[in-house]
């Protein structure tokens, strides 16, 4: 499914249970935000948008300890599942949806080549993390993880 259905069903399915969503993003910088906002009426639905490239948005915005960035880097589980929770706490959303990643093409390593993506998705009931590796150029990196994002906040609706 392309992006503009993935919104289209989401925008749906939020409205019909009345809930709201919030993103926390950093490899995407703004860009789920953005494939949600295109769409009109939106303010219905969508909530609010982090944009926390830095490890220090990341802290002051979502409350990501600067401890849990330190020992397990930007890119971990441990960081998208605080992100996500981050804004659910930080918002009066039901749900969202956290990314922290290496788009490329620089950044990547040996433990986090380029392609390196964690998701959080967090509800009141809790939080759930994925790891994915996506290939291509750095647009194509971010347009997967935008998709991959809005695919699992529609299989997570409370």
């Amino acid at each position: 499914m392309n992006t503009p259905e993935l919104v289209l069903d989401l925008a749906r399915e939020l409205k019909a249970r009345g809930h709201t969503m919030a993103t926390a993003e950093s490899c995407t910088g703004g860009l789920i935000a953005g494939a949600c906002t295109e769409v009109s009426g939106s303010s219905d639905w969508f909530e609010r948008g982090f944009v926390t490239y830095s490890n220090a948005a990341k802290t002051e915005l979502l409350g990501v300890p600067v401890e849990l960035i330190a020992q397990h880097g930007a890119v971990s589980e441990p960081v998208a599942r605080a992100m996500a929770a981050g804004a659910l706490a930080h918002s009066p959303a039901q749900l969202a949806v956290a990314v922290t990643g290496v788009a490329g093409p620089t950044g990547g390593s040996a433990d986090k080549p380029v392609g390196t993506v964690w998701f959080g998705w967090a509800t009141p009931a809790g939080t759930v993390t994925e790891h994915q590796r996506f290939d291509g150029d750095r647009a194509a990196v971010r347009a997967a993880t935008v998709r991959h994002a809005l695919a699992g906040l529609l299989q997570r609706l409370p």
